[in-house]
């Protein structure tokens, strides 16, 4: 189990590490495999994985990237500027290939076992999926970054998705030179990661 959690620890958001290789196609699917694996609420799998190669697609979609970056930049100020300003966002346009993951809340249903009590108990299902694919990809020496920086309709109108199903993570896959040993937005002075000890709770709050 060791391997495990040195994956665990090792695995980063990677933003400026891309290569831009290849991805031996067995490698890809084993990656996609173990997203699949993913428990869900129901055994719903909840979740699709659209795969984007095509580079005039994520040169718009970077493009889209780059504005809301802009938007965000615009409401900081002194120092947080400065430090957001040399924080790179995403690889979309450096990486081999990006993945969107979706989720389709009507999947297994209309009576989804587990889910009455907990509406969002489908879109955890496709963050455990997400988890796996990222963490089998630090696993097999690749490097995962996922872009925040959109808007859901824009995405769902760039990649055809139909009505009612939510792009969830716009993931950027593929080698990469290394993997830093801190994380980005500590390397730049966003913010520390705290410790376990402040999360931690007994019986009560």
């Amino acid at each position: 189990m060791s391997d495990l959690y040195g994956v665990i620890h090792s695995r980063r958001d990677v933003r400026a590490e891309f290569t831009g290789g290849d991805i031996a196609p067995g490698v890809l699917e084993k990656v996609l495999n173990a997203a699949h694996a993913a428990p869900s609420v129901g055994m719903s799998q909840p979740w699709d994985f659209i795969l984007i190669r095509d580079r005039a697609l994520r040169e718009t979609f970077h493009a889209h990237v780059r504005d809301e970056r802009a938007v965000f930049a615009a409401g900081l100020t002194g120092a947080e500027a400065e430090r957001f300003a040399r924080i790179k966002i995403d690889g979309v346009l450096e990486s081999t290939l990006s993945v969107v993951v979706t989720y389709d809340p009507s999947r297994g249903g209309p009576a989804v076992l587990g889910r009455h009590a907990i509406a969002d108990a489908g879109l955890y299902s496709v963050c455990l999926a997400i988890q796996n694919l990222w963490l089998a990809a630090t696993a097999e020496d690749l490097g995962v970054g996922w872009v925040s920086f959109y808007r859901e309709p824009f995405v769902a109108d760039l990649l055809n998705i139909p009505p009612g199903i939510r792009p969830v993570a716009w993931l950027c896959l593929g080698p990469v030179s290394h993997l830093q040993e801190v994380p980005d937005l500590e390397r730049h002075g966003w913010r520390s990661r705290a410790p376990l000890v402040d999360a931690l709770h007994h019986d009560r709050w």
